[in-house]
């Protein structure tokens, strides 16, 4: 007969074990030529089962500590054109003002975010320009543009810089949490009437309220996040998300051996629920210290059940 007592102690111990992610403590900040080092990075990028082409486009750049996502749209290959373009533009401004801090920002300076944030706008903001002025120069191009998410991580922070509808979410123990808010018109509508717009809103979905390269100039909305030591970062186009649940999405990125296998399943999962458009996921976590923070609270978890047992 089990002591009731003993009983309820390890239920206890159990939901804090579980919790454990919640209460590690920052990452320490390492000297930027080795941040990188204390990241697992992986990334993916598939056409889908009923595109023809890729218009998403997305760059791993862990030598500036930068990870970006570009979903484009557009007639013809102006979609595909719109987000490389985003892409190269971005990199370009964030490694020239790594070899040149003092380059001049883009567009206004937010006073309530980091330095790193300010660069990461001011590098979307020079995507929409080049963009825009690309389209304006080819009247067939005139309506391309293109979504983005961008991260750049340093010293246990994470800058967040986007525009659109592709984005980005972070697993804190068994919690997954959006870090950006769609800027589309399903997502307003959503937040003016609460629970009336279900899930699959049809052809409403896509429609967006602000995007890279529409307008001559765009307004990026930034922000900054602390990483934990279990933290997993996901930035995906919304070809993940209109086919995989948050909670589909929760059990991979906790589950898989590494961030590459965690974006491979993240895509195989997109195409089994139908593939029907192009999907793209990079996942970031932390390196050595994540691998053996889950090791030993698995551990613990598996202890404390088979003494229930």
């Amino acid at each position: 007969m089990n002591d009731p007592q003993a009983s309820g102690d390890l239920n206890l111990m159990e939901r804090v074990i579980d919790n454990v992610g919640l209460e590690l403590q920052p990452a320490e900040g390492l000297a930027a030529h080795s941040e990188a080092e204390t990241m697992d990075l992986g990334a993916q990028s598939d056409v889908g089962l009923v595109r023809s082409n890729n218009e998403d486009n997305y760059l791993v750049a862990p030598d500036l500590n930068l990870l970006v996502l570009s979903d484009g749209m557009g007639a013809m290959a102006s979609g595909e054109i719109a987000s490389r373009l985003t892409v190269e533009t971005i990199h370009a401004h964030c490694r020239d003002s790594s070899s040149n801090p003092s380059l001049p920002l883009i567009g206004k300076r937010m006073q309530e975010v980091s330095e790193a944030s300010n660069r990461l706008a001011s590098a979307v903001q020079l995507a929409n320009r080049a963009v825009y002025g690309k389209a304006c120069e080819n009247p067939s191009q005139q309506k391309m543009g293109a979504t983005v998410v961008a991260v750049h991580y340093m010293g246990g922070r994470l800058s967040v810089a986007h525009v659109g509808d592709s984005r980005a979410y972070r697993l804190r123990g068994d919690y997954l949490e959006q870090l950006t808010r769609d800027h589309s018109f399903i997502a307003e509508l959503r937040q003016q009437q609460p629970g009336k717009y279900a899930d699959n809103a049809g052809n409403m979905q896509h429609l967006l309220t602000r995007a890279v390269g529409i307008e001559p100039e765009v307004e990026v909305e930034v922000s900054d996040e602390l990483i934990l030591e279990s933290d997993i970062f996901l930035l995906c186009s919304d070809g993940l998300t209109h086919e995989v649940s948050d909670e589909e999405i929760s059990w991979v990125l906790r589950d898989a051996e590494n961030a590459q296998v965690a974006a491979e399943q993240l895509i195989a999962l997109a195409n089994e629920s139908g593939g029907h458009d192009n999907i793209t996921a990079i996942v970031i976590r932390q390196a050595a210290k994540y691998s053996a923070a889950q090791s030993r609270i698995a551990r613990m978890r598996n202890w404390f059940r088979g003494r229930k047992n």
